[in-house]
């Protein structure tokens, strides 16, 4: 009975407080910080801090139990408001967009650096060895990006596709799909692949710039080749650039492992790994962005015109978005 009463005076004494504190998180947790008035926003915080000493007391005496567990739940949710994230995810994702983004790019640059080079002179390798010897094709290029574009298909065949002249509705999401799901599973690839000392990160590269290479040389033996590059760079410019940071990100982890610096491997991991998890994470919206132009532009718009239009505008985006976005603050 003595407990029963102990507890009932405890809760009596201090209830207005702790229902104050539950009106203030409940009105943060349906409308942000902002739903709260200065005056509210400076009493968040010493209610908080009341209603912690009251659940120590609570514990200490052995007070009824579903005070006890009120008063952890109302803890619980109040220390979420007051040293919670105070931003809003369109404000993280405007920051990371306008400004980590780009910064990290900048940071890195020669790493993203080498994984461009390795791209272009694996293109230059396909287009070589496919010009040289067209049957090598075939070991280059898989069966599901081919897709029927081989040195065995007519010129007329691979003009048909260039301008989807072979009904391009009943494929459009299928291939744009496939598209991005292939590239993003590359780009994480080259990402994780940075563990082992980077090396599988360059065959990677090297391997999808053959690719390329191999497609642009069957294009080019037709007389099709300002068409093939066309087709493919309106999309390849932000596809082929988040391949590129994801493999820039790939030589970060690898050069934490090889060469920490004055930190330890495992602190220079931790210190560069989240760097370069925001290279990635800006790689695979980059690679929506050119699932995006692939599914619809390239397929609705024949232009040669319009299609290098898009190139030199894309490329122009880029050029100003990683050199200058984010520098002023």
């Amino acid at each position: 009975m003595r407990a029963g009463l102990r507890s009932a005076d405890f809760r009596r004494e201090r209830e207005a407080s702790w229902r104050r504190l539950e009106g203030l998180v409940a009105r943060v947790e349906r409308g942000g910080l902002r739903a709260l008035g200065g005056d509210e926003l400076a009493r968040l915080p010493a209610l908080y801090r009341a209603a912690l000493s009251s659940l120590s007391v609570a514990r200490a005496i052995s007070l009824d139990r579903n005070v006890v567990e009120y008063l952890e739940a109302l803890c619980a949710r109040a220390y979420c408001c007051v040293y919670g994230t105070k931003r809003h995810l369109r404000e993280v994702a405007r920051e990371f967009v306008a400004e980590r983004f780009p910064r990290t790019v900048r940071r890195y640059w020669r790493e993203v650096a080498l994984a461009v080079a390795l791209l272009v002179a694996g293109t230059g390798l396909g287009l070589a060895l496919v010009t040289r010897d067209p049957e090598l094709y075939w070991s280059l290029v898989p069966d599901s990006i081919a897709q029927s574009r081989d040195p065995a298909s007519t010129t007329e065949e691979l003009r048909d596709i260039l301008y989807d002249r072979v009904g391009w509705k009943q494929a459009l999401v299928t291939f744009a799909t496939f598209l991005f799901t292939h590239n993003a599973q590359v780009g994480i690839f080259s990402f994780a692949l940075g563990f082992l000392a980077g090396v599988p990160v360059v065959l990677l590269a090297l391997w999808n710039g053959v690719i390329l290479g191999a497609m642009g040389a069957v294009h080019h033996e037709r007389g099709l080749g300002a068409d093939f590059w066309g087709w493919v760079l309106p999309h390849g410019v932000p596809e082929l650039s988040a391949i590129a940071l994801c493999g820039g990100a790939g030589f970060v982890i690898a050069r934490s492992l090889v060469f920490p610096g004055r930190h330890g491997r495992l602190e220079s991991l931790a210190l560069r790994g989240r760097d370069a998890g925001v290279l990635v994470v800006g790689a695979i919206g980059m690679l929506f962005v050119a699932g995006l132009i692939e599914g619809i532009f390239r397929q609705t718009v024949h232009s040669m015109g319009a299609r290098y239009a898009l190139v030199a505008a894309g490329t122009l985006a880029e050029v100003l978005y990683f050199g200058w976005a984010g520098r002023g603050r």
